[in-house]
Parts: structure tokens; sequence; C-alpha cells
């Protein structure tokens, strides 16, 4: 173990929408929790980890603590809460403005109740004037005593820098938890699916509510043919060795990835909806997921993606199991 050298659980709260997949994509510096202007895109905890020569940040990201309305809404608040309890330091993220509401109040309600450091991040400051931040601290301070409050921009990265430093302070001394290399526990199939979902809300915009899941149902490897991949595979190799390793377990750049996924929707209006005129829709969200899996994975993607009705998934223990949300994981 180096000297000196810390290591701890972090996690990111707060309400739905405020930045906190987005935040923690820049710590890290790369994409892994899926994002969108609507909340509750996040659904289950994810994992990340930054390292550096002072020591090793395992983020935590939940799901926004909100007013649950089914089964899934109660196995999101029940997995963000139980956070506060199990890690090093709490990062809880608020918008820039003078008006705590009943959403913030029960976070506080909360946050008091456990003895781990808070740190108070206010996001979005790109979107606010300078001077108005003062403002906003001063509101807060008188909520809660903070252990620290630090504004930032989680989309521009202003002062994240700052940020770590007082991570830093609270974690306490011992061995990194993952080797340097290491960006996340998440497993390839689970980012990919993911991915697809980001992309069809990103697609659907305002036309389904938030109903719908996507399962990887076949994700096989097959090398790709022909002289010209086996150089690129040397050409690679070459860049292995010298330290410039993609995302994932192997440089695949001669690897085809093809993948088979299902959107999983509540109606069958939905489905319409998500397949389009001609299969419009469903071509353009995979046409928006597959670059990003591609570098995720290194390595050219085939993707054939599907739609299927399940009526009420987010009230059904079963379905919510099959589809990655195990309500026992959150008890």
């Amino acid at each position: 173990m180096k000297e000196n050298f810390k290591s701890g659980f972090v996690t990111l709260i707060g309400r739905p929408n405020v930045g906190k997949s987005t935040l923690m994509n820049y710590l890290i510096g790369q994409k892994i929790a899926i994002t969108s202007h609507r909340p509750q895109t996040t659904r289950n905890r994810i994992q990340t980890v930054y390292t550096c020569e002072e020591g090793q940040i395992v983020f935590v990201d939940t799901p926004g603590i909100h007013k649950a309305k089914n089964k899934l809404g109660d196995y999101m608040v029940r997995i963000a809460e139980r956070s506060l309890t199990e890690v090093d330091v709490i990062l809880w993220l608020v918008e820039p403005t003078t008006f705590i509401g009943a959403g913030e109040r029960h976070i506080i309600e909360q946050l008091k109740k456990v003895k781990t450091p808070v740190i108070l991040v206010i996001n979005k400051t790109d979107k606010v004037k300078r001077e108005e931040v003062l403002t906003f601290i001063d509101v807060y301070r008188k909520e809660m005593d903070f252990d620290e409050i630090v504004p930032v921009s989680a989309l521009k990265g202003d002062n994240t820098d700052v940020l770590v430093s007082c991570i830093m302070k609270y974690l306490p001394y011992g061995e990194a938890f993952y080797d340097e290399d290491t960006v996340t526990d998440q497993p390839e199939r689970q980012i990919v699916s993911e991915l697809v979902r980001e992309k069809a809300l990103y697609c659907l915009e305002e036309e389904i509510p938030h109903g719908i899941a996507v399962v990887i149902e076949s994700m096989k490897f097959r090398k790709a043919s022909g002289k010209k991949n086996r150089e690129k595979d040397k050409e690679k190799n070459k860049e292995k060795k010298e330290g410039a390793v993609a995302f994932g377990s192997a440089v695949k750049s001669s690897t085809i990835a093809d993948i088979e996924a299902t959107i999983v929707c509540e109606r069958e209006s939905h489905k319409g909806i998500i397949i389009g005129k001609q299969g419009a829709m469903l071509k353009r969200i995979g046409s928006k997921a597959r670059p990003e899996i591609e570098d995720m994975l290194g390595c050219k993607v085939n993707l054939q993606l599907w739609v299927k009705v399940r009526k009420d998934w987010r009230d059904s223990d079963l379905y919510m199991k099959n589809f990655g949300y195990n309500p026992k994981e959150s008890e």
C-alpha cells in the first residue's frame, strides 16, 4: 500500500434530474451511467472508480429520491436511502435555487439521521450568475450544518477538482478496493442495456412514459475475417503494450459483437410508438445507441432490437427481477 493512500465509498444522492450521473461520468472521465432530461433515469445502484496518486474513490450513483408510485419506484427509493449508511461520504446534489421544496426537506431529514460526512454540491452553476451562488449557499447553510459546500458545474467540469479534494479529506487511509485500471463494477451487458434505454428515452421524448426496460437477450463476440482486420489487430496490440487500453476486458478491434436486445413496454399502444412507421423509430434508437456501444466495447457492433409488451411490469416482482431490478436487493 502506498503511504498515506486513502480509499472509500462515496454516494451521490438527490432529487431526480439534478445531475448525479452527469457528475459521476465527468469525474471518472468516462460515460458509465446514462443521462437524460427525464427524472428517474437511473434505476439501479451503479459503482464507478476514480483513482489518483492520493487515493481511490468508489462512487455509488443511486436513483433519485422521490415519491414512489409503483414497486419499481419503491425499489429505487430504498436503494437510494439505504446507501446513506453504507458509505464514507455523502454527496447531496441540489440545483442552484433559493427554494427548498418538500423533496429536499425529506432528504434533509434523512441526512440528519446519519453520522456520515455530508458534502452539499450545488450543481448547474453554469446556468446562474456567479454572485448568486453565495445566496444559494447561505439558504442551505441555514437548514443543516454541512461538512462542506461546493458549487460545481458537472456539465462543464467547473470546480470539480475542488470537490475531489474535499472528498479525499473525509476518506479513511487504506488500500485500494480496485486496481487502477478499473472504472466500474457494471457488467458489459448491463451497460449496453442502459445505453439502449437512454437512446430510447431520448428518441421517444414525451410520447411514452418511463415504463420501458431493456433486456439483452444475446451478446456474442466473433472474429471478423480478412487481412485488413489482422493488420488492425497488430496495431491495437502495439497500442496495448504502450498502455493505450480501451474500456473492456480486451482490445477487440477485429471483433464483431452480435447483440440482440428487447425493449419492454407496458402497453400495446406504446409498442407501435417504439417501432414507428415501417420500423423507423426502432431503427433510429438502434443507430443512436450503436456508436456508444462500439466505443465502450472497442469493436464493431451488430445490434438487433425487438419490442415486447409486458403489462404493468413495474408492479410485478417477477418481471422486475427478470429485467434486472431485484426487489430483495433493496431490503
